[in-house]
């Protein structure tokens, strides 16, 4: 009972020391969002109102003030390009995905496994190979730096990994729902939107999430095929080193304010993240 006590102290040590190590950057960005420039530099300090008097100027400069106009622009781009390709992607990718489950392909000698793993091996390929190409692509269709061109450059990066993910999730739809619908007289696509969308509801909100993560995050494709009108948040967190010195406490408040969107939705969207695809349904 004591050695269990012990091994038991041990395992919640070890977790509150990981937990720490890997909170801290976060509280660290949290407490250099609230402090004056004259606090930054004089050293480290990390406890507001003991080693710093916390402020919100660097929060007044960027929702009221001078920097109000230069992260307002990326922000929307943000949101209207990680909402909109990954909206874009769960659609196309659900409905590949369903077909790929459901129905037999034939390309030559290719089956449907042989077809899915092609479409999943192009989410192999580093995004840096394809980067130069896609510039070249979207500059003769005029879509460099715009908004439609980079939602259309995510949404082709992030579909490989929507199509492998529902095809999981949809495998483990018992058929015989789908063949009771036939039966009564429903078609393929109403079965589709009325059956199986409604019970892989937790499997879309989580390919929703991962999509929307790297969509939201990515930073090489941004930074290859936006300049200026299209230029999204971790872009111009990035500049922030080059246009001038950096400013710490503004640069907190910016990469705070670039996290807060992904983290309310996923806050959200919680309660339909489950682990049984089902939900008890079908057992």
């Amino acid at each position: 009972m004591r050695a269990r006590g012990i091994r038991l102290g041990l395992i919640y040590a070890a977790l509150s020391a990981w937990g720490l190590f890997a909170l801290f950057p976060l509280y660290w960005t949290v407490i250099a969002s609230f402090k004056e420039p004259l606090a930054v530099s004089q050293g480290a300090t990390f406890l507001p109102w003991v080693d710093f008097q916390p402020t919100l100027s660097a929060w007044r400069a960027i929702l009221f003030g001078i920097e109000k106009e230069t992260v307002g622009r990326p922000l929307a781009n943000s949101v209207i390009i990680g909402l909109g390709s990954t909206l874009l992607v769960v659609i196309v990718g659900a409905m590949a995905a369903y077909g790929l489950t459901r129905f037999q392909v034939r390309a030559g000698p290719l089956g449907n496994q042989d077809v899915l793993f092609w479409i999943v091996s192009q989410r192999m390929m580093p995004p840096i190979v394809t980067g130069l190409a896609l510039f070249l692509m979207l500059r003769v269709v005029g879509l460099t730096d715009t908004r439609a061109g980079m939602v259309l450059v995510y949404t082709a990066f992030n579909l490989p990994l929507a199509v492998w993910l529902m095809h999981n999730f949809f495998k483990q739809i018992p058929p015989s729902l789908e063949e009771a619908a036939l039966t009564d007289g429903a078609s393929r696509a109403q079965i589709l939107w009325r059956i199986v969308l409604p019970v892989s509801t937790p499997g879309l909100v989580a390919t929703f999430l991962f999509c929307l993560v790297f969509a939201w995050n990515e930073f090489l494709l941004a930074l290859i095929l936006t300049f200026s009108e299209a230029r999204t948040m971790p872009i111009l967190i990035a500049s922030q080193h080059t246009q001038r010195a950096i400013e710490w406490w503004s640069l907190s408040a910016m990469s705070l304010i670039t996290i807060l969107p992904v983290v309310l939705i996923t806050i959200g969207l919680q309660r339909y993240l489950v682990t049984n695809v089902l939900g008890g349904f079908g057992r």
